[in-house]
């Protein structure tokens, strides 16, 4: 069933301005008129998002929006996953993914699209968090048993935390262990290429990536 433009419309706006209780209220309204949770994952949520980092990255929005929009769309994705357990599309564990912003790094957003989407799919996340050191990437790693470890990254001045994380991987004689990605607005496919990781410019894809580095083949 296709989202509304009555219910789509609103629950973008509530997003895009930070309005907890309107996005708490409207998923809530979407989800009792049985609306299928992922379709208002991937409809709604993932653009709306995309659009407030997209204007923070023209300066148009600022830290605050950023958080706010985020905080937004947490409350959302409680309503969502839980809707997602009891229809069932997410019964079968596929594998676990950690999940952080790296050090000297505080935007959350398009890590939390990623977790919640990889939730939605079956993967067991475990999300460190922003200013997550690269000690606590592989403390994690080691502790959950991880699957696949995915780094974000969304200033440029960053990416040396991405590095250093996995640096420290390999020098731990830990690299071969594990799957790792980065991504975030400051990464891009050739950079992630050079380090040896895995890449995904949207939320969608880091999914599918993630089946593949667990060895399931993307439907």
């Amino acid at each position: 069933m296709s989202i509304p433009e009555s219910i789509a419309k609103p629950l973008y706006d509530a997003f895009i301005e930070g309005d907890e209780d309107a996005a708490n209220e409207l998923t809530q309204q979407a989800l009792q008129a049985g609306l299928d949770p992922l379709e208002i994952i991937n409809t709604v949520i993932v653009p709306a998002l995309t659009e407030v980092g997209r204007l923070f990255q023209l300066g148009e929005f600022f830290l605050p929006e950023l958080m706010m929009a985020g905080e937004a769309a947490e409350v959302a994705s409680k309503h969502l996953e839980a809707a997602i357990i009891v229809s069932g599309q997410a019964s079968q564990k596929l594998g676990t993914v950690v999940l952080g912003t790296v050090e000297g790094d505080v935007h959350e957003i398009g890590k939390n699209i990623v977790a919640t989407m990889l939730r939605a799919h079956g993967f067991e996340v475990v999300d460190l968090g922003r200013n997550v050191s690269p000690s606590a990437f592989v403390d994690a790693a080691q502790e959950r048993k991880a699957h696949v470890i995915g780094l974000s990254s969304l200033m440029t001045t960053t990416r040396p935390a991405a590095q250093h994380t996995i640096q420290l991987f390999s020098e731990l004689g830990l690299r071969d262990q594990y799957s790792l990605m980065v991504g975030g607005g400051s990464v891009t496919e050739e950079w992630a290429s050079e380090l040896g990781v895995g890449y995904s410019p949207d939320a969608a894809g880091a999914v599918e990536l993630c089946k593949r580095l667990v060895g399931i083949n993307p439907s």
